[in-house]
């Protein structure tokens, strides 16, 4: 996919496929992850969730950008259609905990945070006199107004979302209240239209800086997309709140963050200027 950086060795990404990979390696180096399964037969989620109980997460075990992934699933009945829909990506899952909080990518060497962003489903906010459908049609006019397109998406309104608006007990013709957040879609990946935000790392805490950092070199890598769930948020110490990391990137789509829908872009030209002038093996083979 143009966007996605290739700044890790061959080893470096062999060692860093999967989900299982990364939930090993996090295990290992104890590195605050879910507590989850990787199952073969959908009958092992549904034995996970009686033992753990919801919300939980489905997604595949080798993947990204959020394809495939189920979440929040908050009783049997979904769990099971989840459990079943995932192996159309890939042959083995991963059923884990699921937290409710704040997502993040975080764009870091060996050395450095080179970007942190917050990442949202598609959403918009009440105003009281808009109809969805038209708070709707008012975003995506702002986010091609701002040249967001095409590393960013419109947000739709097909079936998908008709049905993600119905378990809220709307309709693209209500008109929610003032302040109401109206979400779209349950995953926060751009495809669907997912919003992003860039985060000032001056408020990022050491303690939070010194363990992504420690990710990317547990790898050995140049540079890792870090997917991870904080319970109150990245300017709080991980110490201090729950928090969950869910994987690792190898080669991360770093386009998004130059292309925020809210908060300043991160300049990543002189980043990319270091990373191009690196000598890496094997770049071209996956």
């Amino acid at each position: 996919m143009d966007g996605c950086s290739n700044y890790n060795p061959l080893e470096v990404r062999k060692g860093s496929r999967s989900k299982r990979q990364a939930r090993e390696q996090f295990e290992k180096h104890g590195i605050p992850h879910a507590k989850g399964e990787i199952f073969t037969s959908p009958f092992a989620a549904m034995r996970f969730a009686r033992e753990h109980g919801f919300p939980l997460c489905v997604k595949p075990n080798v993947g990204g950008f959020s394809r495939g992934s189920h979440f929040p699933i908050e009783d049997m009945a979904a769990l099971r259609r989840a459990a079943f829909a995932v192996k159309a990506w890939w042959p083995t899952s991963v059923v884990e905990q699921y937290l409710e909080g704040a997502n993040y990518r975080v764009l870091a060497t060996r050395d450095e945070l080179v970007s942190v962003i917050r990442r949202y489903p598609p959403y918009v906010d009440g105003d009281g006199t808009s109809t969805v459908e038209a708070l709707v049609d008012a975003e995506n006019a702002t986010r091609e107004a701002m040249g967001l397109y095409p590393t960013m998406h419109p947000i739709g309104k097909e079936r998908v979302n008709v049905e993600h608006l119905a378990t809220q007990g709307l309709t693209f013709d209500a008109i929610p209240e003032a302040g109401r957040r109206v979400t779209l879609f349950h995953r926060v990946a751009l495809a669907p239209g997912g919003t992003v935000e860039t985060i000032d790392r001056a408020t990022i805490p050491d303690a939070n800086r010194e363990l992504f950092l420690k990710i990317v070199r547990m790898f050995d890598a140049n540079l890792f997309g870090i997917d991870v769930i904080l319970e109150h948020g990245i300017e709080i110490d991980h110490r201090e709140q729950r928090c969950i990391f869910l994987e690792v990137n190898s080669r991360p789509y770093t386009r998004m963050h130059a292309f925020p829908r809210r908060g300043e872009p991160d300049d990543l030209e002189a980043f990319h200027a270091r990373m191009d002038a690196l000598d890496i093996a094997d770049t071209d083979t996956f």
